[in-house]
């Protein structure tokens, strides 16, 4: 696997985003052109700063990119999002994340629980 993973690399300058679960038990997403390398410098904790702190680190999700710069994109991408949509990317429901790219905004004002009354209105009356 190793050895066809390098080849690809060598062939084409490709980019991977992928995702960690760190032994806390949060998500680190980065991105790299050799994912080989990569994983053993997480797992020699000479990674990120932040990994290093929570070893040992699994890989749980790989996005393979034709670009390194389209890899760091998609990196950047996913770490805004929260917890639940990077599950549900790591489980392969992408069917799921529009629903989960909702703000906790719009999640309240569909529940009632928030208004969508403009405070500046002119009809709206301060207490």
């Amino acid at each position: 696997m190793e050895f066809f993973i390098h080849f690809l690399e060598t062939l084409f300058m490709i980019g991977y985003t992928y995702i960690l679960l760190c032994s806390n038990g949060k998500y680190y997403t980065g991105s790299t052109n050799d994912l080989v390398l990569r994983m053993q410098q997480h797992h020699n904790g000479e990674g990120a700063h932040f990994t290093r702190k929570f070893l040992p680190v699994e890989l749980k999700f790989v996005e393979i990119f034709e670009r390194i710069d389209y890899a760091f994109n998609r990196e950047k991408q996913i770490q805004g999002w929260r917890r639940a949509k990077k599950e549900a990317l790591i489980n392969g429901n992408e069917n799921m994340l529009p629903e989960l790219s909702k703000s906790y905004q719009s999640i309240l004002i569909e529940m009632g629980l928030l208004s969508t009354d403009n405070p500046f209105d002119e009809n709206w009356e301060r207490i």
